[in-house]
């Protein structure tokens, strides 16, 4: 008797599409009516316009947790964004959902984040304050929608209404946070496209938003441990990572540290990525999803971690909360980045004509409000570099 054929690699890495998959072929379309693309779905069109956008090389000298100029082997916007769309992208594909939407998602998470990270969204939070507030996620949206200027027909990209909804809701539904004045936006654009905002986003959505976690864990623990804020031994008892450890030890018993980090970090994503697939296939099974539409209804999110995976990572990021993003070097670059930021704000909003004159004549004509928003707006587009270099020339005159 012969032995079955091996699974081909279509088999293996492209399952058939899921019934509660999105498909770009009833995408419900761009706000401004474009001609189709000859050569690219619409998702995959999306995914372009959000490479060749400013706002994304931008990302490229942005923090994620050390600042860009401290050495070129952490992690930066950019690179994280490009880590979540590459692990969003093989979830759905392994899972038969549309790769391209969840890729798209995943590039276009990071756009509105300031420099400095966090530090630089609690600065202009604080500068905003009395103006309407500043939250990245709708700066993100601001972004895609209005702020990058690159085409005659439209303001912002023009993405299509599937990519936006992943944009704003991919942690979930969002209808609550228009009562915060930093959301005004967001229920503005609604108005002119309703992007129902009480109901969950699509599964591709989902997928990298979960991405985003199993990116962000995993690399500032590699991060970690190559800026010397904590060693692989301090990882030895640190669920996720030092059961990675374990084994990878175990497997190459003679293994260099630098390797041993490397080999227990992949297997850790490895990890997290199969969780996300069994619990999300198990959930669809319990909610019995027929259509992407199912996948909005539901009152929980399908694609998610086990209740086990949730508690490791609680545990771990108690772990990198108190050894990595409370260290005292962590803190200082921080301390310092805010109050560049602030001290710009200000000196923007009393001296506009200081700014370039896109910006700084219609800074100059406008209200106190509108000045905010628009110096906010200028200084969430910097980056780190850009930040420390104009910071050194407008206030210390060098």
């Amino acid at each position: 008797m012969n032995a079955p054929p091996s699974p081909s690699a279509s088999t293996i890495y492209a399952p058939p599409r899921l019934a509660f998959a999105e498909s770009s072929a009833t995408s419900r379309g761009r706000l401004y009516p474009e001609p189709e693309s000859a050569t690219r779905n619409p998702f995959a069109r999306d995914r372009d316009r959000i490479i060749h956008s400013t706002a994304f090389r931008r990302l490229k000298e942005k923090t994620q947790v050390f600042v860009a100029h401290e050495g070129d082997y952490y992690r930066t916007r950019l690179t994280h964004s490009l880590e979540v769309a590459q692990i969003a992208r093989s979830i759905a594909r392994a899972l038969g959902l549309d790769d391209d939407l969840a890729e798209t998602v995943a590039l276009a998470h990071d756009l509105g984040h300031p420099p400095f990270g966090h530090a630089g969204e609690d600065a202009l939070a604080a500068c905003m304050k009395d103006f309407a507030g500043f939250d990245h996620n709708v700066q993100t949206f601001r972004v895609v929608t209005e702020l990058e200027n690159r085409y005659p027909s439209f303001p912002g990209l023009n993405l299509t209404w599937e990519t936006l909804e992943g944009i704003i809701k991919h942690n979930g539904p969002v209808r609550q946070r228009l009562r915060d004045p930093a959301w005004a936006a967001i229920a503005a654009y609604d108005e002119q496209q309703d992007l129902r905002l009480s109901t969950f986003a699509s599964a591709e959505a989902q997928v990298a938003a979960l991405a985003d976690d199993i990116a962000y864990n995993n690399h500032d623990v590699d991060d970690g441990v190559q800026a010397g804020v904590f060693g692989i031994a301090d990882l030895a008892e640190v669920p996720l990572i030092g059961p990675a450890l374990r084994s990878a030890r175990a497997d190459w018993p003679g293994i260099d540290d630098r390797m041993l980090r490397l080999e227990a970090v992949r297997r850790m994503i490895g990890d997290m990525v199969a969780d996300v697939m069994n619990e999300t296939r198990r959930r669809a099974s319990d909610m019995k999803l027929s259509s992407a539409e199912d996948v909005r209804r539901q009152t929980q999110a399908v694609v998610g971690f086990s209740r086990e995976m949730l508690e490791d990572l609680g545990q771990l990021r108690a772990f990198l909360y108190a050894r990595m993003y409370r260290h005292y070097r962590v803190n200082r670059s921080r301390s310092a980045a805010k109050r560049k930021l602030i001290e710009l704000f200000h000196l923007f909003m009393t001296e506009p004509d200081v700014l370039p004159p896109d910006w700084g004549a219609p800074a100059s004509a406008a209200d106190d409000g509108a000045r905010a928003r628009l110096v906010c707006d200028y200084i969430a587009g910097m980056t780190d570099r850009y930040v420390i270099e104009e910071h050194r020339r407008l206030v210390h005159g060098e």
